[in-house]
């Protein structure tokens, strides 16, 4: 082969090379082409580890306290794993190499991707970003759903189903759930990007031991329930949706419930044990024998 054709074939080469490079955003779903050209991340199948990943990077990245919320941004940003399992009563959902459950935000819009999470709230829910030129693994998760946006300090957030994700600080070992139903607007994510355990099959149908509110009244079918009397945002709070009975991410701490409506609560999971039937806000359970006892819900 002449030395001009060699030189075309390798031009011809490295032009296909550019090419993928920058398609490797589209690939992810959320990204344009002119995006990716600027925003290029690698998307592997599989777990960190069949990927040879170096230890103490990426999701193995922590920081002096030992928790993996606190590592170097240049050494975390490496890579980032997002694998379907299961944690606490959510399943699927998606988790990241350190097994930490990963969330959304319902502030937050898929279309178009924007995060709606910064200062305060970013420290609580670091979100989950990437470096430019670094790598998503991918295991259970479809490539088409996986992508990244920019965020206000320029960093690039992933996201999956549009959504942007986040982990929980309080999360601190695999299986935590803390995050799930926080304020009512933050959910596991699944790997469609949907919210996992909500208006889903996790809700356990009632058995025959199970009395569904009889009242005249309008059922409420969600629910704010508040670690402190008061309804007071000084404290963390949990929110549920859906029919049926639902159990609570953080059992036995809430002290006050915001409802449009009547619904049933527990003192045990799966709607067993002691309960009571309340209709609308309760300001104080206390004052019904129900402080920090609730560990599950009737709604609808």
């Amino acid at each position: 082969m002449s030395h001009k054709r060699l030189a075309a074939v390798a031009a011809l080469f490295a032009a296909g090379t550019v090419l993928l490079s920058a398609c490797g955003g589209e690939d992810g779903g959320t990204q344009g082409a002119a995006e990716a050209a600027t925003r290029t991340f690698s998307l592997l199948g599989g777990t960190a580890k069949s990927n040879n990943a170096t230890p103490k990077t990426g999701d193995w990245a922590t920081g002096a306290d030992g928790t993996a919320n606190t590592a170097q941004k240049s050494v975390a940003q490496k890579w980032v794993q997002l694998e379907a399992g299961a944690a606490g009563d959510l399943d699927p959902v998606v988790v990241n190499g350190a097994g930490l459950t990963l969330y959304r935000f319902d502030k937050d819009t898929a279309s178009p991707s924007k995060s709606n999470c910064d200062g305060d709230c970013a420290v609580t829910w670091p979100p989950v970003t990437v470096a430019k030129n670094g790598r998503i693994f991918i295991d259970g998760v479809e490539k088409s759903a996986v992508g990244v946006v920019e965020r206000g300090d320029g960093s690039l957030q992933v996201t999956i189903g549009g959504w942007p994700v986040y982990r929980f600080a309080k999360d601190t070992k695999p299986g935590d759930t803390l995050g799930q139903g926080v304020g009512g607007t933050w959910f596991g994510v699944t790997p469609d990007g949907q919210k996992a355990g909500a208006d889903s099959g996790d809700a356990a149908e009632p058995s025959e031991s199970v009395v569904v509110p009889q009242g005249d009244g309008q059922k409420a079918t969600s629910a704010i329930l508040f670690d402190e009397p008061g309804f007071s945002d000084s404290g963390a709070s949990q929110g549920v949706s859906g029919q049926g009975c639902q159990n609570l991410a953080r059992p036995n701490l809430t002290s006050s419930i915001r409802a449009e409506g009547s619904l049933k609560i527990w003192s045990e999971k799966d709607c067993t044990g002691e309960s009571t039937v309340i209709d609308g806000d309760v300001e104080d359970l206390s004052t019904i024998g129900f402080d920090d006892t609730v560990a599950s819900v009737f709604l609808g």
